[in-house]
């Protein structure tokens, strides 16, 4: 099953979790292979761009790969406009991908979303 994580996190976090994974990179540590990860600052900003609506776009996509955004729009009842904008922006976040034919897929079968409660890094 491939799984992208998304997550809230503050930059003073993420930047200390790079340097702990720096530093275990250049000890020589293997490090297991990364789930892909897509960060951000605040749950503001994970709202504003993982809206329901593009939830219910992206569960569409994976269940109907290979339809064009106009098929989409259509199917699921939506203005053309609103879904080609989300589609061009889940595809930025690398939620959605485009075939050579101009149809969506849905490059992975599971997201999880975390937003942590406590700064878990030392201070």
């Amino acid at each position: 099953m491939k799984t992208i994580e998304i997550s809230v996190m503050n930059p003073k976090e993420d930047l200390a979790r790079v340097v702990v994974l720096a530093r275990r990179i250049d000890g020589g540590e293997s490090l297991p292979e990364a789930v892909p990860k897509l960060n951000f600052a605040s749950l503001k900003q994970l709202f504003s761009a993982i809206t329901e609506k593009r939830m219910e776009l992206i569960r569409f996509v994976a269940a109907r790969e290979g339809l064009n955004t106009r098929q989409l729009a259509q199917a699921l009842g939506r203005d053309y406009k609103s879904v080609y904008k989300d589609v061009r922006e889940l595809c930025e976040y690398g939620l959605l991908g485009k075939d050579e034919k101009g149809g969506v897929n849905a490059p992975y079968d599971q997201i999880v979303i975390r937003a942590g409660l406590r700064n878990t890094q030392a201070a």
